[in-house]
């Protein structure tokens, strides 16, 4: 006959994934499912079912800083073309003005 298949509370679901959220920065999933000695597919399901978004481990506060230095990027750049802009507009209405003293009949 098969083997009888291990069952697991709910509670040690919840403490599992709260575990491999804290970890999550350090091992992969294989390595927390391998070190619980449970399978991995049941490890992302209870994953799916059971996360705990609070237990995440900051681990996005690498990727806000990289969001954060593309956003102060994006501004110079955006400050550089403002910068670019007023002066052409400048030469532009330089040129209309001399244009408009040359162009007008002489007395």
């Amino acid at each position: 006959m098969g083997e009888q298949r291990q069952r697991y509370s709910d509670e040690f679901k919840r403490e599992t994934v709260k575990f491999a959220q804290e970890q999550q920065k350090k091992k992969t999933m294989s390595d927390i499912a391998d070190e619980l000695k449970i399978p991995l597919s049941c490890l992302h399901d209870w994953m799916t079912k059971y996360r705990v978004f609070e237990n995440e481990p900051i681990a996005i506060e690498e990727r806000l800083n990289k969001l954060e230095q593309q956003l102060r990027d994006k501004e110079r750049e955006l400050k550089e073309k403002d910068r670019k802009l007023a002066n052409t507009e400048e030469e532009l209405a330089i040129l209309k003005k001399a244009v408009h003293i040359f162009s007008s009949p002489k007395p």
